[in-house]
């Protein structure tokens, strides 16, 4: 293969939030299976980088993006204002939709400007400029159940074409009840990678797509800690723990991510 034509780039960041999951620092032990894993709620930092007012109405994903990407970027040794990012996410606020339902259900049917202003699929990405004082380009998407693999692609993309570091951001919040029966999204998750064009002595790996093989027919990896696994099936940015798994292994392999039906993302992870 053309090597000039692979979409790729290098890990130099990760950060990481979800049930039982503290920090990548904590997460790396776990996934290498030299700590145990123990399941718990996933517990979401105060954002401080904001100001109190803003504090005070920031929702479950504003803090699990700025808790994940700020501690990638520490790790990347780089400033988070220059940084462009990309954000996804399957369904955005579970719980403020939560809110936003019931309101409108009731006999009251005002709905708070909060709750209506933080609905937006984009509020991770305007807080997270409101909080670093970025003011580079932000892509946000969704894929349903794809939408990490549709973002790391995006992320990948943009790397080669820009040939400069990017962020990568994929979370995922619970549903409540009634909407917990249709969307059974279990607790909150959130994975940020800095991917940068070039290795540095920061790198963990390279990550690389082929744009002649980019999707794959093989099955996509499962992990082998079964409540690991229940993460990984349950929570759609939590899709992404084979690629942390084998980067926590410092191993090179071909892996299949989840992506949409029948459609899995094929990539090349290679040890630093």
């Amino acid at each position: 293969m053309n090597s000039t034509r692979n979409i790729e780039a290098y890990v130099d960041g990760i950060g990481l939030l979800g049930p039982g999951l503290v920090s990548w620092e904590q997460a790396r032990a776990v996934l290498r299976g030299e700590a145990p894993y123990s399941p718990g709620k996933t517990v979401l930092p105060s954002p401080q980088l904001l100001q109190p007012a803003e504090r005070r109405r920031a929702t479950t994903v504003i803090k699990l993006t700025l808790a994940t990407g700020l501690a990638a970027v520490a790790a990347a040794e780089l400033n988070p204002r220059d940084l462009p990012t990309v954000f996804s996410s399957s369904g955005g606020d579970g719980p403020n939709c939560h809110e936003i339902c019931t309101a409108l259900a009731s006999g009251d049917r005002l709905i708070s400007p909060t709750r209506f202003h933080n609905s937006v699929h984009n509020v991770a990405s305007g807080y997270w400029g409101i909080a670093t004082g970025s003011m580079t380009p932000s892509v946000v998407l969704c894929a349903y159940d794809g939408s990490f693999a549709a973002a790391l692609l995006e992320a990948l993309s943009q790397v080669m074409l820009s040939r400069s570091p990017v962020l990568l951001l994929a979370y995922d919040s619970n549903y409540p009840e009634p909407l917990f029966s249709v969307r059974p999204i279990t607790d909150s998750f959130a994975v940020a990678l800095v991917l940068v064009p070039k290795p540095s002595p920061r790198s963990l790996a390279r990550v690389c797509v082929y744009p002649d093989a980019i999707f794959t027919d093989a099955p996509a990896q499962t992990l082998a800690n079964p409540d690991l696994e229940a993460l990984r099936r349950t929570i759609p940015a939590a899709r992404a723990l084979p690629l942390l798994s084998t980067l926590a292994r410092m191993e090179s392999t071909s892996l299949a991510l989840d992506g949409l039906p029948d459609q899995r993302l094929a990539i090349e992870l290679s040890s630093c």
